[in-house]
């Protein structure tokens, strides 16, 4: 994994309060496998589970860690977003944004790319043509953050976030690098400007190392594994591809195993998110997320009278047909 490292020796430690309210996972949930885009699959844990468990967040795409042969390697062609905002964070390999309002760019090992569709937007998400000629590693995932009511049409936004641009910090006994991509970590900030109040991180946790960490005590607390294995609160197994849901406190512990597969070299890799729910009503199709029905069919409207601006005129030319269907 090439998501940025450090020495954690040198970093910034996190404390916990005193005497802390330690959360305990209460549920656990294994990522099912869905197909994406042009035909990539993903592992999502939710949603599934309870959207309220998880909210203010929406979905979460696992891609990969898969290796692509020559001409494999496949993307989602332009298509529409209302109502929220995308969060793509690369670890391995890459991905060719480009958008309707002018944002975009490469995105690789370590960087993140945080689109807030708001009123409407329009974009392209791809491998880029190197990376589909030779094929080559590719590791990544997709959040979608929800937006509340009062912002559900606010402006669309780009933001391009270099993995050196993520605050680092290392645990107590420097046995877990963290690296904070949004939200605020012991007083420490990450560079993603946020409009719902949430905290996001990637964790690498060495084999037999604890990471302890406060928690905000009004947001909610999830753990997702990417690779390897360990165990979250008071020693419940969490390994790739599930999700622990934890219950209320001020402060997190997890563990990595003594050892870990051969796929996770480096340590127990796993994101950690919360964030304050927003608890307004949901209502979601495909590529769109609003309050009500209502605006569903709204947004539909809209995109199919071109309201939710256009596609680049230079990019018309790659038009593929797959860019003429809805997908998420």
């Amino acid at each position: 994994m090439p998501a940025i490292t450090a020495d954690t020796l040198t970093l910034p430690r996190l404390s916990v309060p005193a005497d802390p309210a330690w959360r305990e996972p209460y549920k656990v949930v294994t990522a099912q496998k869905f197909l994406e885009g042009e035909g990539f699959q993903v592992r999502r844990p939710f949603p599934g589970v309870d959207l309220a468990l998880a909210d203010p967040f929406l979905l979460l795409d696992h891609m990969g860690a898969v290796e692509y042969g020559p001409g494999e390697a496949k993307g989602a062609p332009w298509h529409p977003h209302r109502g929220f905002e995308t969060v793509t964070y690369m670890i391995d390999g890459a991905f060719q944004h480009t958008d309707s309002i002018g944002g975009g760019g490469l995105i690789t090992d370590g960087a993140t790319q945080w689109m807030t569709a708001g009123a409407g937007i329009l974009h392209n998400e791809v491998p880029p043509q190197e990376m589909v000629a030779r094929g080559g590693l590719f590791h990544g995932v997709q959040l979608w953050v929800n937006l509340p009511r009062a912002l559900k049409m606010t402006t669309p936004r780009y933001q391009d976030i270099q993995a050196t641009d993520a605050a680092l910090l290392s645990s107590e006994d420097g046995g877990a690098l963290v690296r904070v991509i949004a939200g605020s970590l012991d007083g420490h900030d990450g560079p993603g400007a946020t409009h719902s109040p949430i905290t996001y991180l990637h964790a690498t946790v060495s084999a037999g190392a604890r990471l302890a960490m406060p928690w905000p005590a009004d947001y909610n607390a999830l753990v997702y594994v990417l690779s390897g294995r360990g165990t979250v609160g008071a020693g419940r197994p969490l390994e790739e591809g599930q999700l622990a849901v934890f219950g209320l406190g001020d402060a997190l512990s997890v563990r990595a195993a003594d050892t870990q597969p051969a796929n996770s070299p480096t340590g127990w890799e796993i994101l950690v998110l919360g964030g304050a729910p927003i608890n307004e009503p949901v209502a979601r199709y495909g590529p769109f997320v609003m309050n009500t029905r209502e605006e569903i069919v709204q947004a539909f409207e809209d995109f199919q009278a071109g309201r939710l601006d256009q596609i680049p005129a230079e990019h018309l030319a790659h038009r593929t047909t797959a860019d003429d269907k809805l997908v998420e």
